[in-house]
């Protein structure tokens, strides 16, 4: 029997075992964080999947049972937010697998195409949901996190991300890569993956292996398609361990993949690391610092001269300069305000691209960076120059290394710069700014000190003046009744939205206010989407003031989050989460694939609730006034969200109908609107209804490019089906269910009945949309026809 043979009959056999004796988890089970029970164990009881702490809340995961502490293995979801005490995992009736949250909302822990007819929790560390027929529709070990177990594949292609910390399983900052050229390679999350970012590799390029697998003996080896291992396998035990030793390869949260063996005491020990030296990793420490350890233990961050940490609590997050930026004039320093602190054993490599890089002297190549406004750093090796700009990354320190030689440029007014370490294991050194220089640079102080005071306070009084001009403008327009205590978002500047949209380079769309622009915050870890309102008067000042009043307090996983606003002089910006899969419109309407009936049925039920919680459970009723396919956005787990409350109309408390102008898009508007009457939540029904029957047909309502002159107009076209016993026809080639299909359409077509006291609520439609309310056959939908 050939190796990869006698791999998948160990795994089919195992599964088959351990599933015949775990006792069967049934539709209808269900866990709490913190009554009995929170967990369902495997046969064994090594192994366990529910509920377990993570700082103040609780996660879902897999983990496995020690004397003294479990280990995590497996997390779902590991970077949503923790669930609260009253949270419960269940596995429904219907077979799907999700948390209940205390506010009613359901997050899926699996996704399947198929129903689950039941669940287990197996020896091997594996958690798997079962079809009618007994065959696996899921397993926890095709979505691994940081861990894989035995038997567990890294195929080609997939990756494990480290956790943020040992007691945080959110992904961290590191993540080892299975690479379809057959190497294992680790890398920084936060990198282009190229050669100059990796510090490990398996050194197998070429080779094409397929997978990396752990074997139940302990062995961690790469193995190509036809089950052949690689020459050099990564670790081969060396002693047998009893059989019921477990065995775990982790990528830890210091960015080192090790491989574990726990043995029945519970006790576990490191069997193999890639790295034994914890400063080899590349941005442990972050930007513009470096590592030291002694002994390879311990590992201690450090910051360059001139910076300090940007967080005194954690200092793998980098360091930033902690001096001003002097003015530039014709490309030169102000020498006045630097000096260059050289250093020896210093060196950053790949993933710095010099701007400069030149043959000249070593004292040359010190004095050139002082004068140059990009430089912030030199390097010295073999003669050669190479300048670099800030930030510097992969900063490393080796006492034994003298080849180089590190120029760094300092600020002599330095900010509270206090960095004991480093001072007393670098002491600095000589200084490029000599005495003669220094009694010029006196004079000269003196010499134009009158000069510079007065240009200072003639551009000082412009620059006042000119804000001044600015803020007024605004403050003619008013606040509009915003206070802004009330809204629990991050205030952003607009420097920071500029960097994070690299100057709004990247544009994702535009509408009447203004246009979206891609960004990334955290240091590229959270991608955002900005929205730049542009037209500075009081309609866009209005248009602000309603997106923050609307989404402000709002939260529902079918609204797009606000993050945060930034509100800056004339500047009007909205953080927005960034939906990754477009907008509705793309979907139904694009050249691409459209959506499995499925889906769309998913996708209405999705928009229904957004728009009812809208109406009926926030605090203040929001009437969104511009329901459309393309305010309606796909994020990466293709979860419609509705978004662009730029028209939204808010009502008081008693409120339940108000006057306003016309908003909206055409096609998409009530009756109503044109005629001159009290708009109610009812118009976002009507709007919703026509939104539904192009979901349901992919097409959009009114299209002139048609068969028969009476499909022009869809909602025409779905009533006259409706009433022929032909709605086959609207859905011509799909698969779909008869009885769902018509359900939707009588939805609909009430939802777009002229008179909003024929107009369900959005909490009917809802309802009629589950299943839950039996829906009457509607009359016509207006006198049109």
């Amino acid at each position: 029997m050939s190796a990869i043979a006698s791999t998948i009959f160990y795994l089919l056999f195992t599964s088959f075992i351990c599933g015949r004796a775990q006792t069967e988890i049934k539709p209808g089970s269900s866990l709490s964080p913190t009554t009995s029970p929170t967990s369902w164990p495997s046969p064994s009881g090594q192994f366990a999947f529910g509920f377990y702490r993570q700082g103040t809340g609780f996660a879902v995961g897999i983990w496995l049972l020690g004397k003294k502490n479990n280990t995590v293995v497996w997390t779902a979801n590991r970077d949503d937010d923790l669930f609260s005490p009253n949270a419960k995992l269940q596995l429904t009736t219907d077979g799907r697998l999700l948390v209940q949250t205390e506010e009613g909302e359901e997050i899926a822990i699996a996704t399947t195409t198929t129903s689950s007819t039941s669940a287990s929790m197996l020896d091997t560390g594996n958690f798997v949901l079962y079809s009618r027929n007994s065959r696996v529709i899921w397993q926890s070990f095709n979505y691994s996190t940081d861990t894989i177990l035995v038997g567990q594949q890294l195929s080609s292609g997939q990756q494990l991300v480290s956790a943020s910390s040992m007691t945080n399983h959110s992904s961290g900052r590191f993540r080892l890569i299975m690479q379809n050229d057959g190497n294992l390679v680790l890398y920084p999350v936060n990198s282009a993956s190229l050669s100059s970012d990796a510090y490990w590799s398996s050194n197998y390029l070429g080779y094409n292996y397929d997978y990396l697998l752990l074997n139940k003996t302990g062995n961690l080896f790469l193995v190509d398609s036809t089950g052949k291992k690689a020459d050099n396998i990564l670790y081969t035990a060396k002693s047998p361990f009893k059989n019921n030793t477990i065995y775990r390869a982790t990528l830890d949260s210091d960015g080192i993949f090790r491989l574990y063996a726990h043995s029945e005491g519970g006790s576990n020990s490191i069997l193999w690391s890639a790295l034994n030296d914890t400063c080899k990793v590349k941005d442990i420490c972050g930007f513009n610092s470096y590592c030291t350890s002694i002994d390879h233990k311990l590992p201690t961050c450090h910051c360059l001269p001139g910076c300090d940490f940007i967080d005194q609590n954690d200092s793998t997050l980098g360091c930033r300069r902690n001096f001003s930026e002097s003015e530039c004039r014709n490309g030169k320093e102000n020498a006045v305000s630097y000096h260059m602190f050289a250093m020896e054993s210093i060196s950053w490599g790949g993933g710095n691209i010099p701007f400069v890089q030149k043959q000249m002297p070593k004292e040359e190549c010190s004095s050139t960076c002082l004068e140059d406004c990009n430089c912030a750093a030199a390097i010295y090796q073999s003669g050669i120059c190479s300048k670099h700009e800030f930030p510097l990354k992969y900063v490393s320190w080796d006492m034994l290394d003298n080849s180089t030689a590190a120029f760094l440029k300092v600020g002599n007014l330095s900010l509270n710069y206090s960095n004991g370490a480093f001072e007393t294991e670098h002491p600095p050194s000589n200084l490029t700014t000599s005495n003669e220089s220094i009694v010029k640079i006196v004079y000269v102080i003196l010499g134009f000190s009158l000069f510079l005071c007065s240009v200072i306070a003639v551009v000082s009084h412009l620059i006042y003046k000119m804000r001044v001009l600015r803020y007024k403008r605004l403050l003619d327009i008013g606040d509009l009744g915003l206070n802004y205590e009330d809204v629990a978002l991050r205030t952003f500047s607009y420097k920071e939205l500029s960097r994070a949209t690299n100057q709004f380079r990247e544009e994702l769309g535009k509408g009447s206010f203004g246009a979206v622009y891609k960004g990334t915050l955290y240091r590229g870890r959270r991608v955002v989407a900005v929205k730049r309102l542009e037209k500075l008067v009081e309609e866009g000042e209005r248009e602000f003031q309603a997106e923050m009043r609307a989404i402000g307090r709002t939260h529902h996983k079918n609204l797009v989050h606000l993050l945060g606003y930034c509100s800056e002089g004339s500047n009007r910006l909205l953080v927005y989460e960034y939906m990754s899969n477009g907008s509705l419109s793309k979907l139904l309407f694009g050249d691409v694939r459209h959506p499995y009936w499925e889906e769309r049925v998913r996708i209405a039920l999705d928009i229904a609730r957004g728009i009812l919680y809208l109406h009926e459970e926030c605090e203040t009723p929001i009437i969104h006034c511009d329901i459309k396919p393309q305010n309606i956005l796909m994020d990466e787990f293709w979860t419609a969200k509705i978004s662009d409350f730029g028209l939204a109309k808010l009502l008081m408390p008693d409120q339940t109908r108000t006057f306003t102008g016309i908003r909206g898009t055409r096609g998409y508007l009530a009756p109503e609107w044109q005629k001159n009457t009290p708009i109610s939540v009812k118009t976002d029904v009507y709007s919703y209804g026509i939104v539904l029957l192009e979901i349901l047909c992919c097409r959009r309502n009114l299209e002139l490019d048609v068969l028969e002159p009476d499909q022009v107009l869809l909602s025409c076209w779905v009533y006259n089906c409706f009433v022929a016993g032909e709605l086959h026809k609207l859905v011509l080639g799909e698969d779909v269910d008869k009885k769902v299909l018509e359900n939707m359409v009588k939805v609909a077509l009430w939802c777009i009945q002229d008179e909003p006291a024929l107009r369900p609520t959005m909490k009917s439609v809802v309802f009629m949309l589950e299943g839950v309310t039996e829906v009457a056959i509607p009359p016509f939908p207006t006198d049109d026809y």
